[in-house]
């Protein structure tokens, strides 16, 4: 059976229980503390990302500059090799230009040397650099004393010493002896001339005036 209500009595609304505020507050500082962490970590991801923007232009700046000056050691090296290259060129061609007039010097001094001494003559003579070896012959070992004496006394040699000194069994007609020294040549260096003191001039005295 169905029933009609005539009367149109309101029916009752559902009532909504207040939340007290003090229970939502809690959740409220929950989501600004997240939302406050949320904007620092998003500025310090942006700071961070353009440090390391600027930290990577800087990387790219040394590595240029360092293939720079990898560039500029690598010629400063080839400058070095050619200029030790052409130094020892100088020195041997300076070596060469002093050994040429050394040796036309050198056999002067030792030509002007035995003509000095009596009896007695060379019969080979090698230099090796500064050190020179001397083989020769004389009547004596007198004349081999003089020809070391005068040997000294050119100044042209130093830490002269003899080798060997004996009598030359090869030869029987006539007593000879043969000798091999040694001797470092030191050519003496150019003395350079003290200039004369001048004298200071004094002037002449005045004639004597005639009364």
């Amino acid at each position: 059976m169905i029933r009609i209500n005539l009367l149109e009595q309101a029916r009752p609304k559902p009532t909504r229980k207040a939340v007290p505020l003090g229970a939502t507050l809690p959740a409220i500082l929950v989501l600004v503390a997240f939302a406050f962490a949320v904007l620092v970590l998003a500025v310090t991801y942006f700071q961070m990302d353009k440090d390391l923007g600027k930290e990577h232009e800087r990387i790219k700046q040394l590595r240029a500059e360092k293939t720079d000056l990898e560039r500029v050691k690598l010629e400063v090296e080839a400058f070095e090799n050619e200029k030790k290259i052409l130094q020892q060129r100088v020195s041997v061609i300076e070596q060469l230009q002093r050994d040429r007039r050394g040796g036309q010097e050198l056999l002067d001094t030792v030509a002007n040397t035995v003509s000095r001494t009596e009896n007695l003559w060379l019969t080979s003579m090698v230099r090796k650099g500064n050190a020179l070896s001397i083989d020769g012959s004389a009547a004596s070992l007198n004349s081999v004393a003089n020809f070391i004496t005068q040997l000294k006394r050119s100044g042209y040699f130093q830490k002269i010493e003899i080798k060997d000194a004996k009598q030359d069994e090869k030869s029987t007609a006539i007593q000879t002896f043969t000798f091999q020294l040694s001797a470092d040549i030191a050519p003496p260096q150019p003395v350079t001339a003290v200039p004369a003191a001048t004298s200071t001039s004094r002037p002449a005295p005045a004639p004597a005036k005639k009364g």
